[in-house]
């Protein structure tokens, strides 16, 4: 079945982004696509000399999280926030798409976890 902008992938394609960088699918050179996050190649490749320079020594260090001062901890939040937001809308669209194949919102909540009046209140867009 071809991808187009209507369908819930079309949807889904305009509007992935990078969960590390936050750069869109079309400023990168490709897109590896986990359940609900993705990841570009440049923060592939980040990743790979990260993991290639791992120090040898057992000692414990500290977390990045750890390592950041103040302003850039703060400056990580919106990152967080749109990565989120991006996961947010992609559930939003895998919902509609299950939908359009006519599953039950009862069947919808339980895969959520949650009830079937719940994921209806979520995600049907109707008040």
């Amino acid at each position: 079945m071809p991808v187009t902008d209507e369908s819930p992938a079309g949807e889904l394609t305009r509007s992935i982004i990078c969960s590390f960088c936050q750069k869109p699918t079309a400023d990168v050179g490709s897109m590896v696509a986990g359940p609900g996050v993705y990841i570009c190649d440049a923060c592939v490749g980040l990743c790979a000399e990260i993991i290639a320079s791992k120090p040898e020594s057992t000692a414990k260090l500290p977390s990045w999280e750890e390592r950041l001062s103040d302003d850039e901890l703060l400056g990580t939040l919106p990152q967080f926030q749109a990565a989120g937001a991006q996961i947010e809308r992609q559930l939003a669209v895998w919902v509609r798409a299950a939908r359009t194949r006519g599953i039950t919102w009862t069947r919808i909540g339980a895969a959520l976890g949650m009830t079937r009046q719940s994921a209806w209140e979520r995600f049907s867009g109707e008040e």
